[in-house]
């Protein structure tokens, strides 16, 4: 999972054409009327609860590929294993859409406090960082209790030091901590760089106390040279954060054996459940393939697509629909979201109804948020009444879309969101810890039970959906 913004996505494509946890109450939306459920809803959504595929999938991808980093020899066999097990689930024009993404691998890393008194920490690299020198490097640290304390830092003032920037990420359901906190890692290092430091670590960005680091992708900015950077797990900064509250120098001894290895190749997975209407325009749902390399990518994002192709194939046994759905497993979010970005380039012409993207994990869905042209606005009712038998209610949050279709989104195509609770999922998110047995089965089939809702509803929906939205 990585967050991005629509502004970004935009200038991008301008050049180019959890413990089982109760969901919170959430406030009555006085604009939706009630409306009855067919029930033909009900009935699919009695199937998808006791259906597994979603399941046989997450653990199939997990068991016979495992990690599937972006451009590796691994995320090539998940392609392949993917167009394999689509084929067997009956679905349609079922290809492969290559592009290349630049490819970043990690290699020997290791941490130490050196000073006052030696203590091994557990560390994994951040995507994009520069490798230390050969032996590593050997400094003092420079201390930041947040990342707004890193930004009052003054240029030169890091020169010869380790950054360490130690804020602490608190449990929200809807996720939005990520986007908070996050920050010492999406930024952090290119600041860090911009003040002279050598290297920086940083507390990792999760909600756990464990000594499992967190990895995920950083972005230096356009003239800064990549520095080392790292996070420590959560336990190992804790620690060294006493230390440093001690009053006593600290020095750590970092090594990163990271390396960019250039352009390699990706490629966006697509299937299709055909639609008797292709004016109507397509739905596009999915999630994305690749996955960080220290787990096995169960909750991110097996689970996301494992969702999304399960629904879609329950919906195609209930019978031929208006609209084409279309399941998109993305080659690249990780490190930059270019499967969503070249998703858009290729269809950016082509009529959508609407794209949506799971990609928070397979814990409950609780609460879904629409963007939707005013010609479809009958369409929401319909779905607050459906998801609502599923313990899921309408909020009147704004759609985020999520990095995968957010190149659509920002294109005008309307988008739905079901929001996962998150509460347990940046315990594991990035780590060695993101494997199969994170995942509940039964609230697993709760989210395919909503997924296939919404693609029903939408799929013969008579409203016109590809207008632009309000």
């Amino acid at each position: 999972m990585r967050f991005t913004g629509l502004a970004l996505v935009a200038g991008l494509l301008a050049g180019t054409v959890q413990a089982q946890t109760a969901p919170l109450p959430m406030p009555h939306r006085d604009d939706v009327a009630p409306a009855p459920v067919a029930p033909a809803l009900i009935a699919l959504q009695d199937r998808a609860s006791h259906d597994d595929t979603a399941y046989a999938i997450v653990a199939g991808l997990t068991t016979e590929v495992g990690p599937r980093p972006d451009g590796s020899e691994a995320e090539g066999r998940a392609r392949d294993w993917a167009v394999a097990r689509l084929q067997a689930l009956g679905f349609a024009n079922v290809h492969v859409e290559p592009f290349d993404v630049p490819t970043w691998q990690r290699g020997a890393e290791s941490a130490d406090v050196i000073a006052p008194a030696h203590q091994p920490l557990h560390v994994a690299g951040l995507g994009n960082s520069a490798p230390t020198p050969p032996g590593g490097l050997t400094l003092p640290i420079a201390y930041f209790a947040s990342y707004n304390d890193l930004l009052l830092a003054p240029p030169g003032s890091l020169t010869g030091k380790i950054a360490f920037v130690s804020n602490a990420m608190a449990p929200t359901q809807d996720g939005s901590s990520y986007g908070s906190e996050g920050r010492a890692r999406f930024m952090g290092p290119s600041e860090a760089a911009r003040r002279g430091a050598a290297a920086i670590v940083i507390r990792s960005i999760g909600t756990d106390h464990s000594r499992a680091p967190h990895t995920g992708v950083t972005d230096f900015a356009p003239g800064v040279t990549p520095i080392p950077a790292a996070a420590l797990s959560v336990s190992d900064a804790e620690n060294l954060e006493r230390l440093v509250k001690l009053g006593k120098p600290v020095v750590l001894h970092l090594l990163l054996d990271d390396h960019q290895l250039g352009m390699r190749p990706s490629g966006n997975v697509v299937a299709e459940v055909p639609g008797t209407d292709p004016a109507a325009g397509v739905i596009l749902i999915g999630g994305h393939l690749d996955s960080w390399d220290l787990g096995t990518g169960a909750i991110d994002d097996g689970a996301g697509v494992a969702i999304t192709a399960a629904a879609a194939h329950l919906v195609q046994a209930s019978g031929p629909h208006r609209r084409t759905i279309r399941v998109v497993w993305f080659g690249d979010e990780e490190t930059g979201g270019f499967g969503g970005i070249a998703y858009a380039k290729a269809h950016a012409r082509e009529p959508h109804a609407l794209a949506a993207e799971s990609d928070l994990g397979a814990d409950r869905v609780w609460r879904f948020g629409t963007e939707l042209p005013t010609s479809a606005a009958p369409v929401v009712p319909r779905l607050a009444a459906a998801l609502g038998l599923l313990g899921v209610v309408h909020g009147a949050k704004l759609v985020d879309g999520g990095t995968d279709v957010e190149p659509m989104l920002a294109l005008g195509v309307a988008g739905i969101d079901l929001n996962q609770s998150a509460l347990r999922y940046f315990d594991w998110h990035h780590t060695p810890e993101d494997t199969l047995d994170r995942i509940d089965p039964e609230q697993l089939r709760q989210n395919v039970a909503a997924w296939a809702t919404v693609l029903a509803i939408v799929a013969d929906a008579p409203e016109d959906l590809t207008a632009a939205k309000r």
